[in-house]
């Protein structure tokens, strides 16, 4: 199964390449930043966390050591919480992901610039480090940021769509068949 999956992740790769250079001119992700691996809650269906932890006996002993126990931490504070509970993904070292190239598509898609339709109109959604000058660094002001401002930069403007499993599954990788996802979890809730 996890052949047929990495077929799935290279077309969703070669797409999100693609949005990536399209709006190239607002994202600047900086390396050594993680603030988008530092609080979330990391939604995984069950098809990508079996893909994470295949990876995970390939990490030396002492890094899956330190995974253990942040997960054990995060499941001790969870478990005396309400709501949603946001956290530093267990797989952040050094402000790097130990298991990059097995990443959800929730973190291969964070960053990007997309929009949804409120109260009839497009809103632009930004990530988080947008307010905080880690990202988009040539717009200084990100609340007046509009379609028009993508349009000026030559941009073709937020991705239109939910950039979700499902939209991934029905639209972009027509053809990779025979794929169950199954319930999708916060990460920490695989645990």
């Amino acid at each position: 199964m996890f052949k047929i999956y990495e077929k799935y992740l290279e077309a969703i790769d070669e797409y999100l390449s693609k949005c990536f250079k399209s709006q190239g001119v607002f994202i600047h992700c900086k390396s050594g930043c993680s603030m988008c691996c530092e609080v979330g809650e990391y939604p995984f269906s069950r098809l990508e966390m079996e893909y994470l932890m295949n990876g995970f006996p390939e990490l030396a002993v002492n890094v899956q050591v330190l995974i253990k126990s942040k997960i054990k931490e995060l499941k001790l504070r969870k478990k005396d919480f309400s709501g949603r509970f946001m956290h530093e993904c267990p797989f952040l070292i050094e402000k790097k992901c130990v298991l990059y190239s097995r990443r959800g598509v929730v973190c291969r898609t964070f960053g990007l610039a997309s929009f949804e339709q409120i109260d009839g109109r497009p809103v632009i959604k930004l990530p988080e480090c947008s307010r905080h000058g880690l990202n988009y660094s040539e717009i200084l002001d990100t609340s007046k940021l509009g379609i028009e401002a993508f349009q000026k930069y030559g941009v073709s403007g937020p991705i239109s769509h939910s950039l979700s499993l499902n939209y991934f599954e029905k639209e972009i990788i027509r053809g990779v068949n025979s794929l169950e996802f199954g319930e999708i979890r916060s990460m920490l809730d695989w645990f």
